[in-house]
């Protein structure tokens, strides 16, 4: 890239600003601290030049925007053709509640809509089971049966919207539930646009609402894959999430590590189930976390293109461009939002969200500024939501694609971040793959050391947490906090009463063993669940059947 002639120019330049300008300045002025680090652990030198990136190869590691390795971008022109897909998160309470929020956000420019369920249909319990008393409709929409399916996306056409569901155990039958609506609206599976999470091993790593063991589970996974590619050809059927796994407490280089390896499981059992990798792989999409460091996250996102690209071509043999890119959705990191000073979460979140934008993101969701204190009111979505608005047409950054390429700091920590995700997952592949990995509590136990290193930063004041750890402030109780009805919990069960009663039980249970039989077998079990969420059986019904037959995951000790 640079001529020999010239790097020995700039070496001496810098070795004689280093002796003369910057040593003065040091002996007045120290620096904050002896050494600057990433949240990765990767060092920040105090300034970067080409001789940073002495053997960089334009063609090899950027290349252009659309073109492998997708470095700067899977579109050629990003950006400037379409924004990304705006997002908010929602979902609480009854179905009746979240349609009327749907609406609303769609009424105020959203785009696409994502739902939040609440935790007991997350982990295929309905709202009249044991487990799931305190729980109905508190952090998403309580769904136990097509029937609030339906009320859920009542006027909604869904062939027009773009719909992300977040659900990884039960993922099949809400996405069963998903297409029969559809059929009701006169909509062919077809014409349906969207994403399930369906993304399991990460729950086993760092969020915990899994059911089944780990190999049903795949068995689950790529069934819906297989069933997606012939009938549901414009759905993702995964949304592989590195969120969750930085929630946790991963840093950067580990979110994009455990993601891929992750990933690498999810392609290997497609294959071993006899399918094509390009049949499946373009419909593969990620799912990351937006942090608060601007410049490691914008080289995180770039990193992550050019390995993901690498990994499909040099280890699958992907032929098809469109199984090399990586698409994502991208979150603003919750876990950076505090209770104390919530205004000051609408900073942190614009800088995120400016973060994914640079990185090229195809899809966002913005956090609201009181998520740490309860679900979002209406006012502070709407926030939110604008913030994604203000960046797209009113910053200029959407008008460039990949603006900060070029840059020695982004350039150098774009391949720093790369080198040290591969040396995880070569280091998981070593072990046997990341189910392995999991089994033995690896991963876990990984990102819970980062995780502690982190709390004791903070605690030392090492790390800053404005509000927090410095520049506190007394503060009033906070105000006008949307809370969940307790009522909620009861209409559930009253709906489900009825239900059960003016269904017809005997083809409910005929549909539930034949999916029982179908589970103890080999075929592919989207059709089963299909008919039975139709007839309207019910979650808890449905996955009780497959809990039956396959188990429960136990976690491993990971101390």
């Amino acid at each position: 890239m640079w001529e020999e002639k010239e790097l020995e120019k700039i070496k001496k330049a810098k070795e004689e600003w280093e002796q003369d300008t910057v040593r003065k300045v040091l002996n007045k002025f120290p620096e904050r601290r002896e050494k600057f680090e990433t949240s990765s652990g990767i060092e920040i030198k105090r300034l970067y030049t080409p001789l940073d990136l002495e053997e960089f190869d334009y063609n090899e590691k950027l290349g252009f925007p659309g073109e492998y390795p997708f470095t700067r971008g899977i579109q050629p022109t990003m950006y400037r053709g379409r924004f990304w897909t705006m997002r908010q998160y929602a979902g609480f309470a009854t179905a009746e509640e979240s349609n009327k929020r749907y609406k609303y956000l769609l009424e105020q420019g959203q785009t696409g809509l994502s739902i939040a369920f609440d935790l007991s249909t997350q982990i295929g319990y309905d709202s009249d089971h044991p487990l799931a008393e305190g729980e109905v409709g508190k952090v998403g929409v309580a769904i136990d049966s097509l029937q609030d399916m339906e009320i859920l996306f009542d006027g909604i056409p869904l062939d027009k919207v773009s719909t992300s569901m977040t659900i990884n155990a039960p993922a099949a039958v809400l996405l069963a539930m998903y297409i029969a609506v559809a059929e009701k609206q006169g909509v062919t599976p077809d014409k349906l646009d969207g994403t399930i999470q369906n993304d399991i091993l990460k729950e086993y790593v760092a969020r915990g609402t899994y059911i089944f063991p780990i190999e049903p589970s795949m068995r689950l996974i790529t069934n819906i894959f297989e069933y997606c590619s012939k009938n549901v050809p414009k759905w993702n059927t995964i949304s592989i999430s590195g969120y969750h796994i930085r929630e946790a407490g991963a840093t950067a280089v580990q979110e994009i590590a455990f993601t891929f390896a992750n990933a690498i499981a999810y392609v290997e059992a497609a294959l071993k189930a006899g399918l094509d990798i390009d049949d499946f792989a373009p419909r593969l999409s990620f799912f990351f976390n937006a942090h608060n460091n601007l410049f490691e996250e914008v080289a995180k996102f770039r990193a992550a293109r050019r390995l993901w690209a690498k990994i499909m071509k040099e280890r699958f043999g992907a032929k098809n461009p469109r199984s090399m890119m990586l698409r994502f959705h991208t979150q603003t990191a919750g876990s950076t939002l505090t209770a104390q000073q919530p205004d000051n979460n609408i900073i942190r979140v614009t800088i995120q969200a400016l973060a994914a934008v640079l990185g090229g993101t195809q899809s966002l969701h913005t956090n609201s500024r009181d998520e740490a204190l309860a679900l979002p009111t209406e006012e502070s979505a709407r926030i939110a939501l604008r913030t994604q608005q203000i960046i797209a047409y009113e910053s200029g950054v959407a008008d460039v694609v990949d603006p900060l390429a070029g840059s020695y700091y982004v350039e150098n920590l774009t391949d720093e971040i790369e080198k040290r995700a591969m040396d995880y997952i070569e280091k998981i592949d070593r072990m046997g793959g990341a189910t392995v990995a999991i089994e033995n509590g690896y991963m876990q136990r990984e990102i819970q050391n980062s995780a502690y290193n982190y709390q004791k930063e903070v605690e030392s004041k090492e790390k800053i947490v404005v509000g927090v750890n410095m520049f506190q402030i007394e503060e009033e109780p906070p105000k006008n906090l949307l809370k969940v009805d307790p009522k909620v919990e009861e209409l559930q069960k009253q709906k489900l009463k009825k239900l059960r009663k003016e269904r017809d039980n005997e083809k409910v249970q005929k549909v539930l063993n034949d999916l029982k039989e179908a589970c103890k077998g080999t075929d592919n079990l989207m059709p089963y669940i299909l008919e039975a969420v139709k007839v309207y059986a019910t979650l808890g019904e449905i996955c009780g059947v497959m809990r039956e037959v396959f188990g429960e995951y136990k976690a491993p000790s990971i101390f």
